[in-house]
């Protein structure tokens, strides 16, 4: 039980003003011995002023905290004010987080005493550790989101070193030398480009352009890649080839959710005779040294939406000469704007094909791709394949 105590008269005339105010207010005297708490105080704590008026400040805290304590009432007494943030207990044996804001007083008769107000930060921590706890859950959503961005990015990285390595090689093949080389806009893209022989009599070279970028695209082309090897390997003729990989990406893929274009070229051993097939594709092109290049138009609308994609008359038998250049691309070369917003398109391409015929046939890839890079405004926005064929 407390001992009966006498409040100083100072504090007896400031009780009803200290009364009114909604923080906690607490005075105890230079023995640590309390000697006031206002309503607000009791209210906080649901404490009794009778159970703590008289009693040491000490008797309510561990030594521990009272030793924490001890030493912030010395600095109040030595700076005349301080303010930290502690608890106080309550009646249950809980405790209140609260602001402690204390200044020293000395009153008339020379006496010390300490004025403490307590301000309630329950609200303000229950939502600190809300956000805390909420900080944490997100950290580990992050952590794993981050781990699978890295098996994302992992597998990325393994698909794109597949598509490269489908990518054709220089080649010297019979009659004809052959440069190529595939830049997906993405990690993976849904351009590829292929060189492949028919046993001793033939070499296909071909470009395809499946429909949007990206990780759908990439496969979808990949499949259409399996299912051309298949046709090629079979020796069908480019029209009936043309008309398996249709109906193949619509009843397989589905018919308007991909679309693709094409431009195959089959040549002879000797380089002198090539058969062309174009399927909504960019032209083809055959260039001499400076001069100005023939185009090869599709002759077939392209594939994988429409049954009857491919025309009955859709291939182009060409006369080659030795010196003669080939060109095959998709419309990432093409289809690529200036500062001023005007596309480079197939008379921009003919203007680079033209310029590079002039340079020695391994420098003539390069020549195109710089001057298309030159042209264009930002980075590439579309898949790159280009295949380049000289007679030799």
């Amino acid at each position: 039980m407390a001992r009966k105590f006498d409040r100083p008269d100072w504090v007896q005339q400031m009780e009803q003003v200290l009364e009114t105010v909604n923080e906690g207010v607490l005075i105890a005297d230079d023995g640590r011995r309390i000697v006031f708490v206002n309503a607000g105080f009791v209210r906080m704590t649901g404490l009794r002023p009778e159970d703590l008026v008289g009693n040491a400040v000490q008797l309510f805290y561990s030594d521990e905290e009272w030793a924490f304590l001890e030493k912030k009432i010395e600095e109040s007494l030595r700076i005349g004010h301080n303010r930290y943030e502690f608890t106080i207990p309550k009646s249950d044996g809980s405790r209140v987080p609260v602001i402690i804001s204390s200044r020293a007083h000395v009153d008339s008769d020379g006496r010390h005493f300490g004025i403490v107000t307590f301000t309630d930060i329950s609200e303000q921590k229950f939502a600190q550790k809300q956000l805390a706890e909420a900080n944490k859950q997100l950290c580990e959503a992050n952590g794993q989101l981050e781990e699978r961005q890295k098996e994302i990015d992992e597998d990325l990285a393994l698909a794109a070193r597949v598509q490269q390595s489908l990518a054709p090689n220089p080649l010297v093949w019979g009659g004809l030398r052959v440069e190529a080389c595939y830049h997906p806009v993405r990690t993976i893209g849904g351009d590829f480009g292929l060189v492949r022989p028919l046993e001793e009599d033939h070499l296909n070279l071909l470009v395809c352009d499946v429909s949007g970028h990206g990780i759908s695209s990439a496969l979808v082309a990949n499949r259409i890649y399996s299912e051309t090897i298949a046709q090629l390997g079979s020796g069908a003729p480019l029209p009936e080839m043309l008309r398996s990989l249709n109906r193949f990406v619509m009843q397989n893929i589905g018919g308007s959710v991909f679309f693709f274009t094409l431009a195959v070229a089959r040549i002879d051993r000797a380089g002198r005779r090539m058969v062309f097939a174009g399927a909504g594709h960019p032209p083809a092109m055959i260039v001499r040294a400076g001069q100005e290049p023939r185009l090869l138009e599709s002759r077939s609308m392209l594939l994988g939406a429409l049954p009857d994609a491919v025309n009955p008359d859709a291939t182009l038998e060409v006369d080659l000469d030795p010196g003669d250049r080939v060109v095959l691309y998709t419309d990432g070369i093409t289809d690529v704007f200036d500062a001023r917003g005007e596309m480079l398109g197939v008379p921009g391409i003919q203007k680079f094909v033209c310029e590079t015929s002039l340079l020695p046939f391994a420098e003539m890839k390069q020549g195109i791709l710089d001057r298309v890079a030159a042209w264009r405004e930002g980075p590439p926005s579309d898949d790159i394949s280009l295949v380049l064929v000289e007679v030799l």
